[in-house]
C-alpha cells in the first residue's frame, strides 16, 4: 500500500543504533522484540482517519515508527511493524527495567502535507500500553490486545464508551530471561504508594508548583540497590474520600492518554484497617483515620516493580530479619523552570542538596518472614528524618533523596507534544540527556572525594549546613505535628518463607497419629432383615401379654384351663383396649418398617407392579411367609426364658466428670481415674472424654499418658483444634519441637479465626527464640480477637443491650454446656477438713472454647434409687428433689426457670465487673488452666504482664500457687486483686478457699459467705456451697449447713451434696428427710463410706436391725476413716443393742 505524496514511508528508528536490528540482520539473542500487528476499530476513534502509523518507545527511547499504513473500512489497520531493545542482564534494559516499564504505543494519524508545509503534519490519536511481566514469568511469547486509550486533545474525545478499539501486539524472546534457578529463586517485589494523609498545613494546592516524592531502595541484584522513586503526587483538596478500588498507575512520565497510564487488572481495594499490618490499626484510631481520608492529602496510586535475584532475595530476607523497619523517604521538592535552571549553574549544586519537608516512614517489613505471607499493607507514621534515628533503626547510613536529589529534580518545561517530535529534535534531546547524566556524574565524584577532606577546611561550610539543616528538619517535623502517614502496599510474588500446605501438615499428622480404622459397614441382608422382623414379633408380643396381664393377672384357673367362651370375651376386651388406646396402631407401625426390608431385601422388589394380578399374586406369597415367621418368632419367645434386660446406668457422663473432677480436688486420684475410665468407657468414641482424661494425667505430671490420651482424641478426629493443641503441648513438654510446631501449624491452618491456637502458637515460637513468627502469631491472635469482640458488640447491640445487661446480673441455674462445673476443691463434710485440696479455677470461659460435656441431664432423669443390697426396703426418692427446691425457690422469681431441677449446671455469666480483661494471653490462660497445661501458663502470664496488672492476672497467678501449695503467695497475689477489684465474687472465692486449706475456718466463713452475697455468682459457687457447708458442720450450724448444701444439689447435685443434706438432717432429727437425701448420695455413689455410717445411724433410730448390720458392714468394709464418726456408730450400736453382727 502505497503512502500519500509527502509522505516517506518510514523504517524504525532508535536512539541506541544497536537496539534495532535492521531487515538484513537477524536479531540478537538479548533482543526483545515487539511486532505490533493491527489495530482494530479505529473508526470508533475517529472516522475519516485515512492513514496512521504507529510508534514504539520504551523507557523514554523511542524504538522506531512504523509505515504509514491506510485504514481499511471497518476501522482495521495493518501494521505487521517489529522493532525491538537489548536486554542487558548488568545494563540499561535489565530485568530492573522490564520489570517495571512497560512498551508504549502511540498511534499517530499523519495528515497531508500542504505545499507551503515543510514537513508533515502528524496528531496522536491514542496511547497503549503493553507489560513486560509475562516475560519474567518464564514465557519466551506472548500476545495481548492492548486497550488503545484516547488523547484528550485529539478528536478522539468524540469516543462512544462501548467502543472496543485496541492494538494486537506480540512480544518474543529467542530464549527466556530467567533461566530455571532464577525463576524458581528469584521473587517479583511490587511497591504500591497510595497516598499521604494528614499531611502539613504548608502543603498548599495555591503557590508555586511542587512534586511531592517518595522513594526507597530495595536490593535487586545481590547486594547492589535499586531505588523505587514515586514522583508527581497530586495535592488533593479536603473533601470526598478516594474511591474503592480504583486503578493503580504506571510511573511514567511521557503520557498524554490518561487512561494509559492504569497498569492492567491491578487495582487498590482497601479493606478494614483492623486487617491491616501497618500502624493506626486499633479500634481508637478508626475515628481519625476516616477524618484524614477526607480532609486535604497527597496521592500518588503508584506501582513500581523489581525484580529480585536469588542473591538479593537472601539478602533482603537478612537485612529484614536483622533491621525489622525499611526507610521510606518522602519530601517536597519544588518545580523550577528550565530557563532558570541553565541562568544558575554556579548555585546548582548546592540546592541540589537541599531537600525540604524531609521525611521518614518506618516500614515493618517482618512479617514478610512469616510462613506464607507474601503482602502486607498498611498506614505509617511520617516523621521527621534524622540521620541518627534512621541509622539506628534501619542501619542506613545516607538519605536516599540526598544521593538522588539531581535525578529526581523536577523541571518545568517548555510546553511540547511528549512522543511526536522530528528526527532533528530526538537527537538533540538525547545529546541534552547524556550531558545531564555526565554532569550529574561529575558532580557525585565531586561531592564522594569532598566527603574525605580534612574537617577543618569546611569550617564555614559545616556551620552553614548545619543551620541549614535545622531550618530543613523544622520543616520535617511538621509531619509529626500534623500527624502524616502513608497507606502503601509491598507484595511478593512468592513468600519469602514457605508455608507448610495443609495437606501436608494432615499428611505429617497422620503418619505421626494413624486415624482410627472405620467401624465395619453394616450389611442389610436377607439375613439380617427376617432377624430384624423376629425381634419386632417379639417385642410386640411381650407388650400384648403384658398388657394381658394387666387387664386379667396372671394366675391361672385352678383347673388349668380356660373354658372357650371365657377366651372369647377376653380376647374382644383385648381387641377394644388395644385399638381404643392406639397401641394396636403403634404397633402395626412398628412392624410396617421390618416388612419393608424384608421386601427389599428379600424378595427384592423395589419398583412398582405392572399389573394388579401379579400385586395380588406377591401379597398372598408376602402373607404366608410373614405368617410362617411370625410363629417361629413366637415359638422362641415362648419355649425359652427372655433374658433380663441390662439395667440402664442412671450416672450419665457428665455426671462421671463431676465425680472424678471431686475426687481430684480431695486428692483421691485413684477414683477419679475410675471415673474418668468409666466415662470412656460409655462413649470410646467421645473426643471430650480423652482430653479431660488426658487433662487429668498432665494434673499428675503424667505428661507421657496424657499425650496418649489427646492423640488418641486426634485420632478420632484429626481436625479437632483443641486435640491439636494439647498434643503441641504435650510435645513441647516432652521437649518433642518438630512435632509440637507441626501440631500447632496444622492448628492455626485448620481454624484460622482461634485466637487460643495463635497464641500458643506464639508462645511456643518465642520458646524457640523464633521472635519474627512469634509476633506474626500474637498480632494475628489479636486481630482475631477484635474480630470476635466487633462481632458479639454488634450481636448484642442488635438483639437489645439493655436485655443483656440485665439479664446477666439475674442469678441462672441452667447455664450452657460450655459453663459446665469449673475447676474448684469439692469436700463432703467437716471431717475432711485436713485432706482437702485446692483446684485452680476458670475466671471465665473463653467463648470460642468448644462445651465440656452435653447437655445436663433432663429433668426426672435417674433421680430416685434405693440401697440395692437391702432385703426389706428399697429407698427410692422420686419427688424429693423437687419438693426441696420448691421450698428454696420461695426468694426466687418463678419466670426464671428455677423450678427445674438439673443434675449438672454451671455457673451464670460473669459480671462486667469481674470479667478478665480480654486479651489474647488471658485467653490462653483460661485454655491452659483448664486443662492443667500450667507449664505454659506462667509464659502467658508474663505477656500479660507487660500491659499492666489486672484482677484477671493476679487471679489466675493465685490459682497457680494455690495449685503448688504456696499459701503465702498466693495471698499476696490475692491482696493486690481485691485491691484491682474488691467487687469481684471469684477473688473472694478463691479467698475462701485459701483460708479453708490453711484452716482458718472463720476466715473461709466471711469469704465465701461474702462471695454467695453478690448479685453475680462467682466460677466455682458449687465448691464454695460444699466447703461453706461443711464450716456449719463444724461450727454445728445445721440449718445454714442444710439450705447451703440444697443449694449446691440445685446448681450440681452429686454424691457430696446429697451427703452434706442428708448429715445437717440428721443432727437435726429430720430422720425421713436424711433417710431420703442419704439414699441419693447412695445412688450416686455407693463406694461413700460415711454415706452408709449415716445410714447405719438412722436405721439404727429407726428399729431397722438387719438394714442397720448392712450398712454398717458397708461402711467397714469401705474404710470408714473419720474416727469421730466410727465411735459414734459404735456407741449408738451399744445404745440400741443391734447393728454390729460382732454383739
Amino acid at each position: 500500500m502505497e503512502a500519500p505524496e509527502g509522505l516517506s514511508a518510514r523504517k524504525g528508528s532508535c536512539l541506541v543504533p544497536q537496539a534495532v536490528p535492521s531487515e538484513s540482520q537477524p536479531p540478537s539473542a538479548n533482543a526483545v522484540q515487539i511486532t505490533v500487528v493491527k489495530a482494530q476499530d479505529l473508526k470508533s476513534i475517529r472516522s475519516d482517519t485515512p492513514f496512521t502509523l504507529v510508534r514504539v518507545e520504551y523507557d523514554g527511547v523511542i524504538l522506531g515508527d512504523s509505515s504509514t499504513i491506510q485504514v481499511l473500512p471497518n476501522g482495521t489497520a495493518n501494521y505487521n511493524f517489529t522493532t525491538s531493545f537489548e536486554y542487558r542482564p548488568d545494563g540499561p534494559n535489565s530485568l530492573v527495567d522490564v520489570a517495571q516499564k512497560p512498551v508504549l504505543l502511540t498511534v499517530i494519524e499523519a495528515l497531508q502535507k500542504q505545499k507551503k508545509q515543510k514537513e508533515e503534519k502528524v496528531m496522536p490519536l491514542g496511547q497503549a500500553v503493553v507489560d513486560l511481566l509475562p516475560l519474567l514469568q518464564g514465557q519466551c511469547s506472548f500476545t495481548v490486545l492492548a486497550p488503545l486509550y484516547a488523547v484528550p486533545t485529539s478528536p478522539s474525545e468524540s469516543l462512544h464508551p462501548e467502543a472496543k478499539c485496541g492494538l494486537e501486539v506480540t512480544v518474543r524472546t529467542e530464549k527466556p530471561l530467567l533461566s530455571a534457578s532464577q525463576l524458581s529463586n528469584g521473587n517479583l517485589l511490587s511497591v504500591t504508594l497510595e497516598a499521604a494523609y494528614s499531611v502539613p498545613d504548608a502543603f498548599v494546592p495555591t503557590g508555586p508548583p511542587q512534586n511531592y516524592v517518595a522513594c526507597l531502595q530495595v536490593p535487586a541484584a545481590g547486594e547492589k540497590e535499586v531505588p523505587l522513586l514515586f514522583k508527581n503526587g497530586i495535592l488533593k483538596p479536603g473533601g470526598e474520600k478516594e474511591s474503592l478500588p480504583r486503578p493503580k498507575k504506571w510511573s511514567l512520565a511521557n503520557i498524554m492518554a490518561p487512561g494509559a497510564l492504569n497498569i492492567p487488572n491491578s487495582f487498590i481495594f482497601g479493606g478494614p484497617y483492623e486487617d491491616e499490618d501497618g500502624e493506626l490499626n486499633k479500634t481508637e484510631d478508626r475515628e481519625f483515620r476516616i477524618q484524614a481520608e477526607s480532609m486535604k492529602r497527597i496521592v500518588w496510586d503508584t506501582e513500581r516493580r523489581c525484580y529480585l535475584d536469588p542473591a538479593a532475595v537472601l539478602v533482603l530476607q537478612k537485612r529484614i530479619a536483622e533491621c525489622r523497619y525499611w526507610p521510606v523517604e518522602v519530601c517536597r521538592m519544588p518545580v523550577v523552570s528550565s530557563s532558570k535552571g541553565k541562568s544558575s549553574k554556579a548555585d546548582k549544586g548546592d540546592e541540589d542538596r537541599q531537600i525540604f519537608f524531609h521525611g521518614v516512614a518506618y516500614v515493618n517489613m517482618v512479617p514478610l518472614l512469616c510462613p506464607g505471607v507474601k503482602r502486607i499493607r498498611g498506614a505509617f507514621r511520617v516523621f521527621a528524618y534524622q540521620d541518627g534515628e534512621v541509622l539506628e533503626k534501619t542501619k542506613k547510613q545516607q538519605s536516599i533523596l540526598r544521593d538522588l536529589r539531581p535525578q529526581v529534580s523536577p523541571t518545568k518545561e517548555r510546553p511540547c507534544t511528549p512522543g511526536i517530535s522530528s528526527p532533528l529534535s530526538r537527537a538533540v534531546s538525547s545529546k541534552a540527556q547524556r550531558e545531564e547524566k555526565e554532569k550529574s556524574t561529575r558532580e557525585k565524584e565531586f561531592n564522594r572525594r569532598m566527603s574525605y577532606a580534612p574537617k577543618t577546611q569546611l569550617s564555614d561550610a559545616a556551620l552553614e549546613g548545619e543551620n541549614t539543616e535545622k531550618s530543613l528538619s523544622l520543616d520535617g517535623q511538621q509531619y509529626a505535628e500534623a500527624g502524616t502517614f502513608l497507606v502503601m502496599e509491598i507484595k511478593l510474588d512468592k513468600a519469602l518463607v514457605p508455608k507448610r500446605l495443609r495437606e501436608e501438615l494432615t499428611k505429617r499428622v497422620k503418619e505421626m497419629i494413624p486415624p482410627r480404622p472405620l467401624l465395619p459397614p453394616r450389611t442389610e441382608g436377607a439375613k439380617k432383615a427376617v432377624e430384624d422382623y423376629h425381634n419386632h414379633v417379639t417385642s410386640i408380643a411381650v407388650a400384648i401379654l403384658s398388657e394381658y396381664h394387666d387387664l386379667f393377672g396372671k394366675q391361672l384357673p385352678d383347673q388349668g384351663a380356660t373354658d372357650h367362651q371365657t377366651l372369647e370375651e377376653q380376647k374382644r376386651v383385648l381387641n377394644f383396649e388395644l385399638n381404643s388406646s392406639g397401641k394396636y396402631f403403634a404397633f402395626k407401625e412398628q412392624l410396617k418398617y421390618a416388612v419393608v426390608k424384608i421386601v427389599r431385601e428379600k424378595y427384592l422388589k423395589t419398583t412398582a407392579f405392572e399389573t394388579q394380578e401379579q400385586f395380588q399374586a406377591f401379597l398372598s406369597e408376602l402373607y404366608v411367609y410373614l405368617v410362617d415367621q411370625m410363629h417361629v418368632a413366637l415359638n422362641q419367645l415362648l419355649h425359652e426364658e427372655a433374658a433380663s434386660p441390662v439395667p440402664l446406668t442412671r450416672v450419665t457422663a457428665e455426671q462421671l466428670w463431676l465425680f472424678a473432677h471431686e475426687a481430684e480436688v480431695n486428692k483421691d486420684y485413684k477414683l477419679a481415674a475410675l471415673y474418668h475410665q468409666q466415662r470412656i468407657a460409655q462413649d470410646k468414641h467421645n473426643t471430650q472424654y480423652w482430653l479431660d482424661y488426658g487433662a487429668f494425667c498432665l494434673l499428675l505430671e503424667d505428661t507421657t499418658k496424657a499425650q496418649e490420651c489427646f492423640r488418641e482424641a486426634l485420632s478420632l478426629d484429626p481436625h479437632h483444634v483443641r486435640s491439636l493443641l494439647l498434643c503441641g503441648i504435650a510435645a513441647v513438654v516432652l521437649q518433642h519441637y518438630e512435632e509440637a510446631e507441626i501440631f500447632f501449624e496444622d492448628a492455626c491452618c485448620l481454624e484460622p479465626s482461634d485466637v487460643v491456637a495463635w497464641t500458643l502458637s506464639g508462645l511456643f515460637y518465642e520458646l524457640q527464640n523464633n521472635n519474627i513468627q512469634a509476633e506474626m502469631a500474637f498480632r494475628e491472635a489479636k486481630k482475631q480477637l477484635q474480630a470476635q469482640l466487633a462481632k458479639e458488640r454488634s450481636i448484642s447491640e442488635g438483639k437489645g443491650g439493655k436485655k443483656q445487661i440485665a439479664a446477666a446480673y439475674v442469678r441462672s441455674t441452667s447455664p450452657g454446656p460450655e459453663q459446665l462445673l469449673p475447676e474448684g476443691p469439692p469436700d463432703g463434710s467437716a471431717s475432711r477438713l485436713p485432706e482437702a485440696a485446692e483446684e485452680p479455677a476458670l475466671a471465665c470461659p473463653a467463648p470460642e472454647e468448644e462445651a465440656l460435656a452435653s447437655e445436663a441431664a433432663p429433668e426426672g432423669q435417674g433421680v430416685g434409687s434405693g440401697l440395692g443390697n437391702l432385703q426389706q426396703r428399697g429407698f427410692i426418692l422420686i419427688f424429693f428433689r423437687r419438693a426441696y427446691l420448691r421450698m428454696d425457690n420461695r426468694n426466687e422469681k418463678p419466670g426464671l426457670g428455677l423450678m427445674k431441677a438439673h443434675f449438672l449446671a454451671g455457673p451464670p455469666p460473669i459480671s462486667g465487673l469481674s470479667q478478665p480483661s480480654c486479651t489474647i494471653f488471658m485467653k490462653a490462660v483460661e485454655f491452659l488452666m483448664k486443662f492443667n497445661a500450667i507449664q505454659f501458663v506462667h509464659v502467658a502470664l508474663a505477656h500479660e504482664l507487660l500491659g499492666g496488672p489486672s484482677c484477671a492476672y493476679y487471679l489466675a497467678l493465685a490459682r497457680t500457687y494455690l495449685l503448688k501449695e504456696d499459701f503465702s503467695k498466693c495471698e499476696e497475689c490475692l491482696c493486690e486483686a481485691v485491691r484491682i477489684d474488691f467487687m469481684n465474687p471469684d477473688v473472694w472465692a478463691l479467698k475462701g478457699h485459701l483460708c479453708y486449706l490453711k484452716r482458718d475456718f472463720a476466715g473461709a466463713k466471711e469469704c465465701y459467705e461474702r462471695t454467695i452475697s453478690f448479685v453475680v455468682d462467682a466460677a466455682d459457687m458449687h465448691f464454695v456451697y460444699l466447703r461453706l457447708g461443711s464450716v456449719y458442720l463444724e461450727e454445728k450450724e445445721y440449718g445454714k449447713a442444710k439450705q447451703t448444701y440444697l443449694q449446691a444439689c440445685k446448681n450440681s447435685a452429686s454424691c457430696l451434696t446429697w451427703l452434706g443434706v442428708g448429715i445437717a438432717c440428721y443432727r437435726l432429727e429430720e430422720m425421713g428427710e436424711a433417710e431420703d437425701a442419704l439414699s441419693e448420695a447412695n445412688a450416686l455413689n455407693n463406694s461413700n463410706a460415711e454415706a452408709w455410717a449415716y445410714l447405719a445411724l438412722i436405721c439404727l433410730h429407726g428399729g431397722r436391725q438387719l438394714e442397720a448390720e448392712q450398712c454398717y458392714k458397708y461402711a467397714v468394709k469401705l474404710g470408714l476413716r473419720p474416727a469421730a464418726l466410727l465411735q459414734e456408730l459404735r456407741a449408738a450400736q451399744q445404745r440400741f443393742g443391734f447393728g454390729n453382727p460382732a454383739f
